[in-house]
């Protein structure tokens, strides 16, 4: 009762035209309205996180499980998606990331990967088309990975996504895909290596052996040149389905963050299941920040 008075919002029957109907329907919205806001007001007198990172794990087997066509789990997928990030919005919550698209999941079956690049390309260009989403979160959307390994309808479209929402000042959506966390890291060194070399070049040979200055590479140095530069790291991640594994995501960044692995498959996670993370992230809060703070002072 509970999950379907705080969904995000009612379900609407556009063909109704029966006044009682629609009072019922209006009052409904109204009420979710006011115990999300009543909810996220006590949230509030607790921590909370800067920055989610969802790893949206389930999309298939929740297909799977209702005997429906594949490619609609990931659709479900993507409305709970949108759901979420409304949600966060409303939350505070600054930085959401997630994982949609794995360089390994270019293993899987051909038709399955071509499936989903239509998907993507379909659900990018939706939201550069209909912007309300953006417009009401006042959106800047990220495309963390190696770009140049989609196919060009879906690079394309991710890049005017990016460049369209570029200024904006809101909410930080960041999409990984396609991505890992290995070729994140091994690209922040060859960046960090190329620069190195251009200064080297410019620079007397000689002054830099002496002075030492260009010669170790720092983690601020990596850090400077990870996708992730300019976002904190993430206070919460959460990957749905049960599945403990982090699964090659933001391992550079996740040091300090609080791993969740509800039941849920990712087309079902709701709000309530957002509100007890948080509560989760809330308890563990002080010794997180406890141990945050203990590396800062070995550094």
């Amino acid at each position: 009762m509970l999950g379907s008075l705080i969904s995000y919002s009612p379900s609407v029957n556009p063909k109704t035209e029966n006044p009682d109907e629609l009072i019922a329907i209006g009052v409904l919205a109204s009420l979710q309205n006011f115990i999300r806001k009543c909810i996220v007001a006590v949230l509030s007198y607790g921590p909370m996180p800067k920055h989610i990172a969802f790893i949206m794990d389930g999309n298939r087997r929740y297909a799977k499980f209702r005997s429906i066509q594949e490619g609609s789990g990931h659709r479900m997928g993507f409305s709970a998606l949108i759901a979420s990030l409304l949600y966060c919005y409303e939350m505070g919550v600054k930085y959401i990331t997630v994982y949609a698209f794995s360089i390994d999941n270019f293993k899987r079956d051909p038709t399955e990967v071509k499936s989903l690049m239509e998907l993507m390309e379909e659900k990018i260009n939706e939201l550069l088309e209909n912007r309300n989403v953006i417009n009401k979160v006042n959106c800047k959307i990220n495309f963390w990975g190696k770009l140049d390994m989609l196919s060009e309808p879906v690079r394309v479209a991710a890049e005017k996504l990016m460049a369209s929402t570029a200024e904006n000042t809101g909410l930080v959506f960041s999409v990984c895909m396609p991505y890992n966390s290995t070729s994140e890291i091994v690209n922040a060194v060859s960046k960090v290596c190329a620069e190195r070399r251009d200064i080297l070049q410019r620079e007397d040979v000689d002054n830099v052996a002496n002075n030492g200055v260009h010669s170790d590479i720092s983690v601020a140095d990596l850090d400077h040149h990870m996708y992730s530069a300019g976002c904190p790291d993430p206070d919460i991640v959460i990957r749905t389905s049960g599945e403990t594994r982090l699964s090659n995501f933001l391992l550079w960044q996740t040091t300090f963050s609080h791993l969740q692995n509800p039941d849920p498959l990712w087309p079902e996670f709701s709000f309530k299941h957002l509100v007890w993370a948080i509560l989760q992230y809330q308890r563990v809060h002080p010794y997180i920040e406890q141990s945050r703070n203990l590396a800062k002072k070995q550094l």
